[in-house]
């Protein structure tokens, strides 16, 4: 691949970065300044025609969505920047907020203007103190600076930004259980239609997006739509930031065109693999289905991976050598699913602890061949519709894919009664041991 220069990462190597006046003289604010030079439709139609996809996970075009939210309502309009980054393996978002803030409110402004609000909010995770005291320093630089208040930039524009801080619940970073969240209401999924576009937070339009997806916005207007449109692929453009962890000798966030080869970002970004021979990878966190060794060659875009039976998610890309054990690791997943499952469905609220309970026996040398049809179709019952929000399918992918793919090492693991040595089974699994997990000191790599 032709070298590709940073461009969401290019400053937060650097301290001063954090500051209103040195993202000023590095050209900050400069996108936002373009925008309100347009119209708000005008703004619209260009982040619509450089096909920035949500970074959040599901993938769905920005611009589109921004269309959805109805005209002359009488209620007024929010914007909601999900900060609420608890996948596991995923570690891209807290890299920006922490590093370069007035990136993320460069685009939040931008969106705001384009959508007709007045009132925008950062939900950020709970666990993420440092990343909501930056922030709140940064909101106030831009209060003082006039960048946000009544005249945005010197405009005719009004905008007031508040962060809030969550409680460490998983599931709030489902856009609607956010919503309930920011309501000062239990974090639980509401139930769709009506979508948050048509009655979201205090029962307004609403649109949520995520920190990446909006921090893509300032250089869309600072440099432009082809320029945007000429990186990644037809269907997925612009950067990307992709978190690497587990059995690698160079993890951590790496910026690189969307639809960059797997393989590539494993071999030669992240410096190969560290001890054994490649078993498998997660592509995108926790809840997208795993790939085995011999299906890498894949681009990690959109529809790259879902033509695999996988997806994108949150581009958390998890590495695992020959020396995991499949059982350990589903069990792993699995009891962060059952302890992160916000209870108000049956086939989570129940499903996910009793595939854990299946899973830990067969790990313990206590399963049978019987528990791995069980856990199929515990997984069916959770999967496809079958709960209010995707939380259920996100618990059953790694219980279906682990068992499709490697089902060989679960009928061992039963027969023999054992991990056959390739781990030793943990006295207490915790999902914190997976394989991948975010490591202590994140490192920045293009």
């Amino acid at each position: 691949m032709a070298k590709f220069e940073p461009i969401l990462t290019a400053q937060i190597s650097d301290p001063r970065q954090k500051s209103i006046d040195t993202y000023l003289k590095k050209g900050g604010y400069e996108g936002l300044k373009k925008a309100l030079s347009l119209n708000p439709d005008e703004v619209t139609a260009q982040v619509k025609a450089s096909g920035l996809r949500g970074r959040g996970g599901a993938g769905f075009p920005c611009g589109v969505k921004w269309g959805f939210v109805p005209k002359n309502t009488g209620n007024p309009i929010y914007l909601l920047c999900n900060a609420d980054e608890s996948e596991p393996g995923t570690f891209k978002d807290r890299l920006i907020i922490e590093n370069d803030p007035h990136q993320i409110i460069e685009g939040i402004a931008i969106a705001s203007y384009a959508l007709g609000v007045r009132t925008a909010y950062i939900y950020i995770r709970g666990e993420m103190y440092l990343g909501a005291k930056v922030l709140n320093a940064a909101i106030a630089e831009c209060y003082q600076k006039g960048i946000l208040g009544p005249r945005v930039h010197g405009s005719e524009f009004a905008l007031d930004l508040h962060v809030h801080r969550g409680a460490g619940a998983y599931i709030c970073g489902e856009e609607t259980a956010l919503i309930e969240s920011l309501e000062g209401k239990r974090g639980q999924p509401r139930i769709k239609p009506p979508f948050p576009a048509i009655k979201g937070v205090f029962g307004c339009p609403t649109v949520v997006n995520n920190v990446e997806t909006l921090a893509c916005l300032p250089h869309i207007f600072t440099r432009g739509v082809d320029w945007f449109t000429s990186i990644g692929v037809p269907k997925g453009t612009g950067p990307k930031l992709y978190c690497i962890s587990g059995h690698v000798n160079r993890p951590g966030v790496y910026e690189l065109p969307m639809g960059v080869n797997l393989k590539e970002l494993i071999d030669e970004h992240a410096g190969g693999m560290k001890g054994g021979k490649l078993k498998a990878v997660i592509p995108g966190g926790a809840s997208a289905p795993v790939l085995t060794a011999d299906e890498i060659d894949v681009a990690l875009d959109f529809d790259s991976l879902a033509a695999r039976g996988t997806m994108l998610g949150s581009a958390a890309v998890i590495v695992m050598n020959d020396t995991t054990c499949m059982v350990n690791t589903t069990v792993n997943l699995l009891k962060f699913f059952a302890h992160e499952s916000c209870g108000q469905c049956t086939p989570c609220r129940e499903g996910t602890p009793w595939s854990y309970r299946l899973l830990s026996r067969i790990e313990e040398g206590g399963g049978s061949l019987a528990d791995l049809d069980l856990l199929l179709g515990i997984a069916r019952n959770m999967s496809n519709g079958m709960t209010i929000c995707v939380f259920g399918d996100a618990a059953a992918a790694p219980i279906q894919s682990f068992i499709k793919k490697f089902r060989t090492e679960f009928e061992e693991h039963i027969a023999g009664r054992t991990c056959h040595g390739l781990v030793e089974p943990s006295p207490s699994p915790n999902h914190s041991a997976l394989p991948g997990s975010m490591p202590a000191a994140i490192s920045v790599r293009s």
